[in-house]
């Protein structure tokens, strides 16, 4: 998929290992949605700590049952298909961070 080489745009969505949409990870609906919308793909991080909006530091414990560790969804797309998908996070997304940077990809190779 040559077509993807070039400049582009990087999408990187912060929230947690906790957040739901409908009652299902938050994260699977937004791959959910990556592919629904024909974006190349997307990579979610499971992070091992982190602390956000609310200042609140999160961490991963043995003993603790609930998890709610951060979560970073990268995905990487022309700039049109990005800002669409912005605007389509913003109908669910209750809590989280969106940021948006240039990025230039070098090779972009996968088997057919």
């Amino acid at each position: 998929m040559k077509g993807l080489v070039g400049k582009r745009k990087l999408l990187r969505i912060f929230i947690s290992l906790e957040d739901k949409f409908e009652g299902k990870p938050l994260w699977e609906h937004i791959l959910k949605l990556v592919k629904e919308n024909g974006l190349s793909g997307a990579t979610v991080y499971k992070a091992a700590a982190g602390i956000g909006a609310h200042s609140v530091f999160r961490t991963f414990s043995v003993w603790r049952l609930s998890q709610n560790l951060p979560i970073v969804i990268e995905i990487i797309d022309g700039e049109e298909k990005i800002r669409n998908f912005v605007n389509i996070l913003d109908n669910i997304l209750e809590e989280g961070l969106i940021i948006l940077e240039d990025v230039e990809v070098i090779t972009y190779k996968h088997r057919s």
